[in-house]
């Protein structure tokens, strides 16, 4: 059979490529921007359009008019070709203002810009600054807050626990422990406003203080199941209790690896002396600033949401009943957290955002 012609070649240099990865991970740039970025970068090695179209459920011309256009204008023949109509109101040097005053530059009177104010600044009209920060996938009213760890022993803290997570110890098991302290027992002022057709749950914005309990936890990293125990307190006579509860419901011929932070009682001289009498435990404990490493934070996250945190509870007891009754019937169908990042990987990130933070210092 006749193999037809040839589809052109697309050859990328590391800058092109790098441009091309970052549109094609993008999850706030415009859909079929990132679907055209991964199209070149799938013919940058090698693959046929007919194979590109068929795993990306696209139509064979689509692909090649996407392979076509940026083999002929590079990244700029990936946007959305000018359609017939009346002439564009602004220039790209224009746009490029609006756009660099928004990452570069904070307005007199405030922390940041919004459409409003860019508008009013620039002349420009709120609607076509809205659709460009759109586009470009600027978002001035938001922010990700982060916390790089001054710990010294960063790098190899990071490889041990990530190590237990991609590569379990055999005959052990791994338990990611912490506390959720200050759990309150908030109970709204008036009954809440069942959910109906048209409108939402209504709840009173003030509430009563019942007091508060502590949530310690234990995560299995190979189930998912969790271990929990709830306490007034959260000292170290309280970490030691719950360690003894630990130790009273897992298997005795496996040796235990301890997950915790670097919280004062997780090393109270007591707390080492307990672990020192019984070898089989051995504890990992994560860089200071970087609770993120112990998954267990992932579940305080759920339990949070799902049983606490719109929960209203009439004492500290009701409260308590609340979570016991969460956790027994989250480990009924528990299944543990898929870990996929490398210590590479996460090392790699922290040094762009160091580099990050660098810059902006000078």
């Amino acid at each position: 059979m006749p193999r037809g012609r040839p589809s052109p070649l697309v050859e990328l240099s590391n800058e092109e490529r790098a441009h091309l990865v970052s549109l094609a991970n993008s999850h706030a740039l415009p859909h079929g921007l990132v679907q055209r970025a991964q199209i070149v970068l799938a013919c940058a090695v090698g693959e046929t359009n007919t194979a590109m179209a068929e795993r990306m459920r696209l139509n064979k011309n689509t692909v090649g008019k996407w392979r076509k256009r940026y083999i002929e204008f590079g990244i700029e023949g990936l946007h959305d070709e000018l359609r017939s109509g009346r002439p564009r109101s602004y220039e790209d040097e224009q746009v490029a203002e609006v756009i660099n005053r928004a990452l570069k530059t904070e307005p007199p009177d405030g922390t940041h810009w919004s459409v409003r104010t860019m508008a009013e600044e620039t002349g420009v009209s709120k609607s076509t600054v809205q659709r460009w920060f759109h586009l470009f996938g600027v978002q001035p009213h938001r922010q990700r807050h982060f916390k790089l760890s001054t710990d010294p022993f960063f790098v190899e803290k990071v490889r041990d626990i990530v190590g237990l997570y991609l590569n379990p110890p055999d005959h052990a098991m791994v338990l990611c422990v912490d506390e959720k302290s200050q759990v309150q027992a908030l109970d709204r002022t008036q009954p809440v406003l069942p959910m109906g057709l048209g409108y939402v749950e209504g709840v009173t914005h003030d509430y009563v203080r019942h007091g508060t309990t502590t949530l310690f936890a234990a995560l299995d990293i190979a189930s998912g199941e969790v271990i929990t125990q709830c306490k007034k307190r959260h000292r170290h006579q309280e970490f030691l209790a719950f360690l003894r509860h630990i130790e009273a419901n897992v298997p005795d011929d496996l040796d235990i690896h301890l997950i915790v932070d670097n919280y004062a009682t997780h090393k109270h001289a007591k707390v080492k002396a307990w672990l020192a009498k019984r070898p089989r435990y051995h504890i990992h404990y994560t860089p200071t600033y970087a609770s993120w490493l112990n998954q267990v934070e992932r579940w305080f996250g759920i339990i949070t949401e799902k049983a606490i945190r719109r929960g209203s509870f009439s004492s500290v007891k009701d409260l308590v009943n609340k979570i016991e009754y969460f956790a027994d019937h989250y480990n009924e169908h528990a299944s543990p957290f898929i870990w996929t990042a490398t210590a590479d990987s996460i090392l790699e990130k922290v040094k762009r955002i160091s580099s990050l933070i660098s810059g902006a210092a000078h």
